[in-house]
């Protein structure tokens, strides 16, 4: 299968060299120059990964990946960053952004990040025709269906980006037990824990606001002070 790239960035020297590096790899790319560019092209066509620039006139890349995530989809989208904007990369993460690329960056760390969301978002994405009773976990009125990759709560759907069902699968197989914010990275990302620890906090907030009745006082996903976050285990 081939999968579709679009590529946001003001610079065009720098969309042309990621396209030569995906290009290279076998994927499709399109291309964006500012926010607005990349919101209308994930309207008018089949886009299975962003990579999105912060710093953008007209729209940016903050502003856009908001939009996309108001609009409902779950279209990865990592964001390309210089190192100064560390503010951003947070908030990025806080409004929707699965991942972050420090500007200048290696067209290896690129495609591997690429890869690795690519992988989640399919996964999560394959729909099973019958549901296999087995294949779901329970934890009080928490159901997840790994054949179907749903989750109800309450009976409820909930939408999980990758990142999220993957972070509740890890927990929810692992009942009770504390995994530290590095454990968590490497098992979900797929990638050393290096200054992983903001990332996994706001994936974590995010889906406590979509798992539990009251966030701010979590029944479900607990953290454990100085260790790390674990899933209480409910009858």
């Amino acid at each position: 299968m081939m999968y579709t790239v679009l590529i946001c960035d003001d610079d065009k020297d720098i969309v042309s060299a990621l396209e030569i590096y995906l290009t290279s790899e076998g994927y499709r790319t399109v291309s964006a120059f500012n926010g607005e560019e990349a919101v209308a092209a994930v309207r008018e066509g089949d886009i299975d990964l962003i990579l999105m620039d912060v710093m953008m006139p007209r729209l940016d890349g903050i502003r856009a990946t908001a939009k996309l995530r108001e609009s409902g989809g779950n279209i990865p989208i990592i964001l390309l960053t210089a190192k100064s904007e560390d503010t951003d990369k947070v908030l990025g993460l806080n409004i929707g952004a699965d991942d972050y690329i420090t500007k200048p960056f290696n067209p290896i760390e690129v495609l591997a990040r690429v890869k690795s969301q690519l992988r989640r978002y399919t996964t999560l994405g394959g729909k099973s025709a019958a549901g296999d009773e087995d294949s779901a976990l329970r934890n009080g009125s928490i159901v997840m269906d790994d054949e179907a990759k749903s989750v109800t709560v309450d009976g409820e759907p909930v939408s999980l980006t990758p990142i999220e069902y993957n972070i509740l699968r890890l927990l929810m197989k692992n009942l009770g037990r504390v995994f530290s914010t590095a454990q968590i990275y490497e098992q979900v990302w797929n990638d050393p824990a290096l200054g992983s620890e903001n990332t996994v906090a706001v994936h974590i907030r995010h889906l406590r606001e979509k798992i539990e009745i009251d966030p701010a006082n979590p029944r479900y996903l607990k953290v454990v002070w100085g260790l790390g976050y674990k899933m209480e285990k409910m009858a």
